[in-house]
């Protein structure tokens, strides 16, 4: 059983701040998958609708990639790049992970496949977004570690 003494789940702004890390996460993550999802519903959907599995697993690896890239990009901007890279790799897998089988579990929940329409993105982005969030904050309040990288703040 994970213990987390003397957590405080009640501050407001680092609910925020987290958030915000969140969303930068969501995007590099939604960018790989989304687009490897689109990719074979467009130019090989036989496949898609045959092995819809292989195309989630594709689209998550594509997923944390693109993230990973996203928020390299991001550190890069204060840190040296091999370091940007290893704090994005570091700090970011297992939000990623938890994001990445969110959308990709709502997506099969919804559309019974590998499918994209206008109206699964909203719940998916949801699902990817509030999935990690909690862990995400949680790194943040006792580490003082963003799930991107984006953060500035200090342990409490």
């Amino acid at each position: 059983t994970v213990r987390i003494d003397n957590m405080d789940w009640k501050q407001t702004a680092l609910w925020k701040e987290s958030a915000y890390n969140t969303m930068w996460c969501l995007i590099g993550c939604s960018i790989g998958d989304l687009g490897v999802i689109l990719g074979f519903q467009l130019f090989n959907p036989a496949y898609a609708e045959a092995h819809p599995m292989n195309v989630m697993a594709l689209a998550m690896t594509a997923g944390i990639c693109t993230s990973i890239i996203l928020e390299t990009i991001i550190l890069s901007r204060t840190q040296p790049l091999k370091t940007a890279f290893r704090t994005a790799v570091g700090m970011s897998l297992i939000s990623m992970i938890g994001m990445e089988t969110a959308m990709n579990a709502m997506d099969w929940a919804l559309t019974g496949g590998a499918r994209l329409t206008w109206w699964v993105l909203p719940p998916m982005w949801l699902a990817g977004f509030l999935t990690p969030w909690p862990y995400n904050y949680w790194r943040l309040a006792k580490h003082g570690q963003s799930c991107c990288g984006c953060s500035q703040s200090t342990p409490s």
